[in-house]
């Protein structure tokens, strides 16, 4: 058995975090009154230097690692990282993880009560960017009197808020952890999303944004940009090992129904993803995605936007991630190493695409481990 799967942090339960103070938002504005919720594991040390803050990507939540009370088959969504033994190991760090704002498991967002109407926020839900979403968290760490983290973590969109982490609050951070991440979307990247966003758009219930008090979900929209959104988070390599041109039956049957494995695949994604995550939050969370841009105040200077970063690095790709690919990561290594920053950076072969960084890679967590274990606390 790997030792990436010797201990669990057993069974967990989500906590919430009220905030009466209105948080400013990069867009204009503010949100008033909001609730984040997280979960925790481990035991925050005597000096509270060793906590560790994992941010999600798109589609994922505060419910990082364990189990849920009843639900065998609950694991959290990093479950196989984060724990004792394991690579981010709970027996040395106290691990965070936080449902993002305008998230749709359990934090503040367009399904919550708009304290002004006393109906769902819908679509007048304010904009949020990953600056956002870095500064909330940031209050939740002063909230569990937490004022220095000791990494940043997150792969994806998670990604891009660790690096965020380290230009907003430097002296709060000592190691930012890049995962299958850019300093920016490319504009192939902002084209899917697009596609994936009118797909929810254009679908007859979605109503604008508001169709809660219609009773309805955009199940057409949600699944189309599931579909779309999971080609692109997997390789023509792993897509090929695992469906090939497989048919479902022994001969072409000649319609438009399911025909091909693949067609199979996606059609099950896109309906699973429809029952559980809010056609908002799809819509709100990848046009955060499309507007993070540090340089873009520096001119489109990278280096000089990350000057202001103090933490050292650990920046990790994946050969076969043509969403998020290595040139991206050293793109933002070499801009760190301009800067003087110490950075580690793993490239990983690996079959599986952008979606690698959620598994269980040897390469890839024995590097990750090694830079945990170098990690003073």
């Amino acid at each position: 058995m790997s030792t990436e799967n010797q201990g669990s942090v057993g069974i967990v339960s989500a906590q919430t975090a009220h905030f009466s103070e209105p948080l400013p938002l990069r867009a204009g504005g503010s949100l008033p009154a909001y609730d984040l919720v997280y979960e925790t594991y481990g035991t925050l040390n005597a000096d509270r230097s060793n906590a560790v803050l994992v941010c999600h990507a798109l589609s994922g939540s505060h419910h990082v690692a364990g189990l849920y009370e009843g639900k065998p088959k609950s694991a959290g969504w990093w479950d196989n990282l984060v724990g004792p033994g394991k690579p981010l190991d709970t027996d040395k760090f106290f691990v965070i993880g936080v449902n993002n704002l305008g998230g749709c498991f359990g934090s503040t967002g367009p399904m919550s009560l708009n304290p002004a109407t006393g109906k769902p926020w819908g679509a007048a839900f304010p904009f949020v960017t990953v600056e956002d979403w870095v500064d909330s968290h940031a209050r939740l760490m002063d909230r569990l009197g937490i004022q220095q983290l000791a990494a940043v973590l997150g792969g994806s969109l998670g990604g891009m808020q660790a690096l965020a982490w380290t230009l907003r609050y430097p002296e709060r951070v000592r190691h930012g952890m890049v995962i299958a991440a850019a300093p920016k979307l490319s504009t192939e990247n902002i084209a899917f999303n697009e596609v994936a966003r009118q797909a929810i758009l254009t679908d007859p219930e979605f109503h604008g944004g508001n169709f809660y008090e219609r009773g309805v979900v955009p199940v057409r929209g949600l699944r189309l940009a599931r579909m779309i959104g999971h080609i692109t988070y997997l390789s023509d390599d792993a897509m090929n090992d695992k469906f090939g041109r497989k048919l479902r039956h022994d001969t072409p049957q000649y319609h438009f129904d399911v025909e091909f494995e693949i067609e199979s695949y996606l059609r099950y994604q896109g309906d699973k993803f429809a029952g559980f995550f809010d056609a908002n939050t799809y819509l709100l969370t990848t046009k955060a995605l499309d507007y993070f841009d540090p340089a873009w105040e520096y001119g489109g200077d990278l280096e000089a936007a990350l000057a202001r970063a103090s933490a050292d690095f650990f920046v990790a790709s994946f050969s076969t991630d043509w969403r998020f690919s290595p040139k991206r990561s050293q793109e933002l290594v070499f801009a760190l190493l301009h800067n003087g920053r110490r950075v580690s950076y793993a490239e990983i072969d690996s079959e599986a695409g952008h979606d690698s960084f959620l598994l269980d890679n040897p390469q890839y967590h024995a590097a990750m481990r090694a830079y945990f274990k170098n990690i003073e606390v």
